[in-house]
C-alpha cells in the first residue's frame, strides 16, 4: 500500500523512529528577532514540538527562520520574470541552515477575505464535484422538475415503436405556448403550406374552418403533422414526420395517444421530445453539461441576480430607523444627520399626504405610511418647498423614498460619503437563487438523487454519506468513479481533522484561524506530497478535547507520508505525543531566545530552567478555585437563540462572574455570543447595529452598560503603533519630557517628541527609523536611517533628556526598565504596571504592533480594560483567550480575568482549554455534538456540577482533570 493510501486508510505508526540516513536540519546562529545566537539540529521526518511561553521566540525560530530561509531559496531558484510576481522574502538573520526541505507553512490566518471562497473551493472538493455533475449529471426542467436530454430521430422513433401494436397516435409541432393574439397570420400561413389540422387548446380543429381566437387571451397551438398507426413498414414515414415537427418548433415534438384502448391506463397521453437540453413543455433550455456550468464564479452558472454571491447588499430599515420612539423627523438617521432643510420638506409633504405630524413617534405611524417614507409613494404627491401664505409654493411630483434615494446616492457619491452610507447597509440573502449562488438551471441538475447544492449545505458527515449512497446509473457510475473517490477521500480528511460539522458552501471569510488551519491541514494530506516539511501554528486552537486524538493521528499521517512536522503548540497532548520537544525560553522577549531543552517529554521534565517542564511535572501548576463566586444576582436572559444551528435555545448568563461558554467544535458557541448576544448588546447601547432577528428576546439588559470584546488582533496595522501608544502611556511621558527645564527653555510641547508630525521627528525617514529602499525583482531592503541612526527624533529633540534619558531611549526601554524610571508620574506608572501584571514587561515600548503574537496583542488590550475605571456594569466577551499561551500564560491570564471580576466586572469567554474552564465560576456548555446535531443546551452551573452531566463532553474531560487537580484555596500570587 502507497504511503498515500495508508494516510487515506488512517494507519499510523506509533513510537516512529526513521533510520538515521535520514539526516537532519542543522541550523547555526539564528538570530532572528530575540533569538539568541541558536544552534540547533533537527531530525527529518518527525513529529517536533516547539513549546516555550508566548514571545520566548518559537515562532521566530519556526516561521521567521526556517520556514522563511526555505521560501526565499525557493524564491530565489526561479526566474528573474517569475520573481517579480511573488512576494518578497527577505533572508531571516541566521549563519546557515543544511538540510532544509521545500516548506509549506500552515498557519492561522483566515482562509480569504474574498466572498466567494467557500469551504469547497478551498479544499477543491467542490471542484471535483462540478467534473461529476458537468460529465454523469442528469439534467431536469427547473418548472416541472421532468428529467431532460438530447435525442436524436432514431432515439425518438424507437420510443414511439415501443407502443402497443395498433396503437393510433398523431404527431404534433408545438409553434405557440400560452401567448395572447388572435394568431391569424400563422393559421392562414400554414393552411398555405399544406398542412390540414391544427390542435388549438387542445382541441383538433380543420385549417379549411373559419378559426377564429379571442385576442386577449392565450392560446397554444401545435400542427398536426401526422397521424399514424403503430404497425410494421410505418418505421419511414415516422421518420419524415418526425423530421418535419423538429423543423417547424425548433427541435420539439410531440406524440398524442388517441386510441388508449388495451394501453395502461397510468401510462402517459402524451410523449414529448426534444433533440435539444430543453424542457419539451416549458421550453426551459441548458446548455450542454459542463463543469462551468456549476461555477457560482463563472456567469454560465452563476445566479444572474446576485452574481454567484448568494447575497446583497442592501440598504436596512432597521438601521436607517434604529430608534421608533423618535418623531419622524429625527427618527430617520442618515437625513437626521443632515442639517438640510430639503429633507425636513420632503417628510412634511409626505406627512401632508398621508396624514400624520412630522412630530409623530416612528412607532405610531401605519404600516402603509412607514413603507411611502422608505420606499416612495406610488402616485404623485404635492412637495412643498414653502407653505406660509395663503398660496404655498411646490411641485406636484412622485415621492421616490428614503431607501431609493440613498441608493442612487450611493452610485456617485464620494468614496468618503459611500463609507458612511455603507453603516446602514447589510447582507441579504439573494431572493432568486435563495442563497445557493446558482442560477435555476444548474440547480435542477441531479447526480442519482441529489442537486449539487443539496451535497454542499449539509455537514461534511453528511454530505460524506450522501455520496456513499448515490443512486446511479451504470454508465454514472463508470463516469464518476475517479472524480467520486477523491471527493469521498477528501470528506474523510476533513472528518480527521474534526471539522464533520462545517459544511461545503460555508463562507471561509467565517471561519475562524483554527479552521482555517485545520482546512489545510486536510487539504496537504489529500494532496500526499512528501519530503515536504510543514511549519504549523497551533492547529489545536478551537478544537474540543474529544477531537484532540483526531487531530493528532492526522498529524502521523503526515508524518507517516515521509514529511518533517514543526509544530508551535502548547497543548498537553500535543507536546506528550511529539516525537520531540524543543522548549525555547526560558522567559519572554529579552528573557527568551534560547533553547532550554530539546529531547522526549522525560528530558524537558527534567530540565531545570523549562517552564514547561516544571507545569508537565506538577512542580508548577494553576489551581483550581475551593469557592465559586455567586455574582451580584443579575444576568442575561437570552430567549429564542435560532441561528445557524442553535436549536432555539433559552439560556442565561449570570453577571458579576467569570463565565466559560463550552461544547465541542461547531456546537454553537460563537454563533450564542458572537453573532447574536454581541450584536444585541451594541444595539441596547446605541450602537447602529440591529437587533439580530435570530434572538427572540434578551432580558436584564439594564444591568450592563458596556460590552467590550478584547480578540487577538492586532493593536495596529503599521509600525507606528506601540505598546506605549495603545495603552495611553505615551502621553504623559511625552507631556514630562516637555516640562523639564531644557524643552521649557526651547519651547516645545509635548507634540515635539511625537515621531508620528512633523516638528521633532526626523523627516529623512519620516520618524520610523529607517528607509525602504525597493529592490526591483530582488526583496525591499530595510535599512537604518543615515540620519538619525534609528532614533525615529531629530538632532535637537534627542538633547532634552529625562532623567538623563532621551525620548528615543525611553522608546527602547523595555514596561520593566520604563516603570522604574516613570515611578513618580501616576499616570504612565499606573499604565506600564498593568502591561507587567499581564506578563508583558519585557515589551518594549516602542516595539512596532505587527510585529506583536496575537497573545501579546490580547494581553496589551487586557492591561488598557485594566486602567480604565470600573463601573461594575461591564461585560468582556473574549474568545478563545488562550491563543498562543503557554501553561505559564494563562496562569498570568487567569490573574488578570479575576482581578477584572473582582472589580464587579462580568466576564464571557468562549474557551476549550481546561485550565481556564476548570478556573470559571460558572459553565455554559452547548452541544451535545457540532453541527445540526448541535445547538443546544448540554449543562449549565459550576465545574464540578457540569463534571457529573453524563451528556456533556467538556464534564468527562473535567471529571479528569478535577481529579488530578482537586479544588483549593488560591494562594495570594494566584490571586493577583
Amino acid at each position: 500500500m502507497s504511503p498515500t493510501a495508508r494516510a487515506a486508510a488512517g494507519e499510523h505508526q506509533d513510537g516512529h523512529h526513521p533510520s538515521p540516513d535520514h539526516g537532519a536540519i542543522r541550523i547555526r546562529g539564528a538570530r532572528q528577532h530575540n533569538l539568541k545566537d541558536i544552534h540547533l539540529a533537527l531530525p527529518r521526518d518527525h513529529l517536533l514540538v516547539f513549546t516555550g511561553v508566548s514571545g520566548s521566540g518559537k515562532s521566530s525560530l519556526a516561521f521567521d527562520t526556517i520556514f522563511a530561509e526555505g521560501q526565499r531559496r525557493y524564491v530565489e531558484s526561479l526566474s528573474a520574470y517569475a520573481r517579480q510576481f511573488l512576494g518578497q522574502v527577505d533572508k531571516p538573520d541566521v549563519d546557515a541552515i543544511e538540510g532544509l526541505s521545500p516548506a509549506i507553512s500552515i498557519d492561522q490566518k483566515s482562509t480569504s477575505h474574498n466572498p466567494r471562497s467557500t469551504v469547497g473551493t478551498v479544499t477543491e472538493i467542490y471542484d471535483y464535484l462540478r467534473l461529476l455533475f458537468g460529465r454523469a449529471g442528469e439534467p431536469h426542467c427547473p418548472h416541472c422538475d421532468r428529467s431532460i436530454a438530447p435525442q436524436t430521430i432514431d432515439q425518438m422513433r424507437d420510443r414511439i415503436l415501443a407502443l402497443p401494436e395498433r396503437a393510433r397516435f398523431q404527431l404534433l409541432a408545438p409553434v405557440v405556448r400560452g401567448q395572447k393574439g388572435s394568431h391569424r397570420k400563422l393559421l392562414s400561413g400554414l393552411a398555405s403550406e399544406g398542412f390540414v389540422r391544427v390542435r388549438v387548446d387542445g382541441e383538433v380543429r380543420e385549417l379549411s374552418d373559419a378559426i377564429e381566437l379571442a385576442p386577449n387571451r392565450a392560446h397554444t397551438i401545435d400542427i398536426v403533422v401526422d397521424r399514424l398507426v403503430n404497425k410494421p413498414g410505418i418505421a419511414e414515414r415516422l421518420g419524415d414526420s418526425l423530421g418535419t415537427c423538429l423543423q417547424r418548433s425548433d427541435g420539439l415534438a410531440t406524440v398524442e395517444l388517441v386510441d388508449r384502448d388495451g394501453s395502461d391506463p397510468n401510462a402517459p397521453r402524451e410523449l414529448v421530445f426534444s433533440e435539444h437540453f430543453a424542457c419539451p413543455e416549458h421550453g426551459a433550455v441548458m446548455d450542454e453539461l459542463s463543469p462551468r456550468l456549476f461555477s457560482f464564479n463563472s456567469p454560465y452558472g452563476a445566479c444572474p441576480h446576485c452574481h454567484g454571491i448568494g447575497s446583497l447588499r442592501r440598504f436596512a430599515p432597521e438601521l436607517i430607523v434604529p430608534d421608533p420612539s423618535l418623531p419622524v423627523y429625527a427618527a430617520i438617521t442618515p437625513w437626521s444627520e443632515k442639517d438640510n432643510a430639503f429633507y425636513l420638506s420632503l417628510i412634511y409633504s409626505v406627512g401632508r399626504a398621508y396624514g400624520f405630524e412630522i412630530q409623530t413617534p416612528w412607532r405610531q405611524l401605519s404600516d402603509r405610511q412607514q413603507q411611502v417614507l422608505l420606499y416612495g409613494s406610488d402616485e404623485p404627491i404635492f412637495i412643498y418647498t414653502d407653505d406660509r401664505g395663503p398660496r404655498p409654493r411646490g411641485r406636484e411630483q412622485r415621492y421616490r423614498g428614503v431607501i431609493p434615494m440613498l441608493e442612487r446616492a450611493l452610485e456617485t457619491a464620494s468614496e468618503r460619503y459611500r463609507q458612511r452610507l455603507e453603516q446602514y447597509r447589510i447582507n441579504q440573502t439573494c431572493e432568486v437563487c435563495e442563497g445557493k449562488r446558482l442560477k435555476p438551471e444548474s440547480l435542477a441538475v441531479r447526480l442519482g438523487q441529489y442537486a449539487i447544492t443539496e451535497l454542499t449545505e449539509v455537514p461534511i458527515g453528511e454530505c460524506l454519506q450522501r455520496t456513499r449512497n448515490l443512486n446511479l446509473s451504470p454508465l454514472q457510475a463508470q463516469i464518476g468513479e475517479l472524480a467520486l473517490n477523491e471527493v469521498q477521500a477528501r470528506l474523510q480528511f476533513l472528518l480527521d481533522v474534526g471539522l464533520d460539522y462545517l459544511s461545503l458552501d460555508r463562507a471561509a471569510r467565517t471561519l475562524s484561524g483554527g479552521e482555517a488551519q485545520r482546512i489545510r491541514l486536510a487539504t496537504q494530506i489529500g494532496s500526499g506530497l512528501t519530503g515536504v516539511l510543514y511549519v504549523l501554528d497551533e492547529p489545536s486552537i478551537g478544537l474540543h478535547q474529544r477531537d484532540n486524538k483526531r487531530l493528532l493521528d492526522t498529524l502521523k499521517k503526515l508524518r507517516d507520508l515521509g514529511n518533517t512536522l514543526i509544530v508551535v503548540e502548547h497543548d498537553e497532548e500535543t507536546i506528550r505525543t511529539a516525537d520531540q520537544i524543543v522548549d525555547i525560553g526560558p522567559g519572554a522577549g529579552i528573557h527568551g531566545g534560547e533553547i532550554v531543552a530539546q529531547g522526549d517529554t522525560e528530558t524537558l521534565t527534567r530540565a531545570s530552567r523549562s517552564i514547561t517542564g516544571d507545569y508537565l511535572a506538577g512542580r508548577r501548576e494553576i489551581a483550581t478555585p475551593a469557592q465559586r463566586r455567586a455574582g451580584n444576582g443579575r444576568s442575561l436572559q437570552l430567549r429564542d437563540a435560532h441561528r445557524n444551528n442553535l436549536q432555539h435555545v433559552n439560556a442565561e448568563i449570570p453577571l458579576g462572574r467569570f463565565v466559560c461558554v463550552t461544547g465541542v467544535s461547531g456546537s454553537g458557541k460563537s454563533t450564542l455570543v458572537n453573532e447574536l448576544l454581541y450584536p444585541a448588546l451594541q444595539h441596547h447601547l446605541g450602537r447602529k447595529v440591529p437587533f439580530p432577528e435570530a434572538m427572540g428576546k434578551l432580558r436584564g439588559l439594564r444591568a450592563v452598560d458596556k460590552a467590550i470584546t478584547i480578540d487577538q488582533s492586532p493593536i495596529g496595522r503599521t509600525p507606528r503603533s506601540n505598546p506605549a501608544t495603545y495603552i495611553g502611556a505615551f502621553d504623559p511621558i511625552r507631556a514630562a519630557f516637555a516640562e523639564t527645564t531644557e524643552a521649557k527653555a526651547r519651547g516645545y510641547k509635548p507634540g515635539r517628541f511625537s515621531f508620528n508630525v512633523k516638528g521633532g521627528r526626523c523627516e529623512a525617514c519620516g520618524g520610523q527609523g529607517v528607509n525602504i529602499i525597493e529592490m526591483n525583482f530582488l526583496p525591499d531592503v530595510s535599512v537604518q536611517c543615515e540620519v538619525c541612526k534609528g532614533a525615529r527624533y531629530n538632532r535637537d529633540t534627542l538633547q532634552v533628556k529625562y532623567k538623563g534619558y532621551s525620548i528615543a531611549d525611553v522608546l527602547a526601554m523595555t514596561a520593566e526598565e520604563a516603570l522604574a524610571v516613570f515611578q513618580n508620574l501616576p499616570r504612565a506608572a499606573a499604565r506600564l504596571q498593568t502591561l507587567v501584571d499581564v506578563g508583558l514587561g519585557y515589551l518594549r515600548l516602542g516595539q512596532s504592533a505587527p510585529t506583536l503574537s496575537g497573545g501579546e496583542a490580547q494581553r496589551v488590550k487586557l492591561a488598557t480594560e485594566l486602567t480604565r475605571r470600573a463601573t461594575g456594569k461591564t461585560l468582556y466577551l473574549i474568545d478563545e483567550p488562550t491563543t498562543g499561551l503557554s501553561f505559564y500564560d494563562i496562569h498570568q491570564l487567569l490573574g488578570v480575568l479575576q482581578r477584572l471580576v473582582d472589580k464587579g466586572n462580568s466576564v464571557l469567554a468562549i474557551e476549550h482549554n481546561l485550565d481556564v474552564i476548570r478556573s470559571a465560576d460558572w459553565l455554559l456548555d452547548l452541544g451535545p455534538e457540532g453541527g445540526d446535531r448541535g445547538g443546544e443546551i448540554v449543562a449549565t452551573g459550576t465545574p464540578e456540577q457540569v463534571a457529573q452531566n453524563p451528556r456533556s463532553y467538556t464534564g468527562q474531560s473535567l471529571q479528569q482533570v478535577l481529579a488530578q487537580h482537586p479544588p483549593q484555596a488560591l494562594q495570594a500570587a494566584d490571586a493577583q
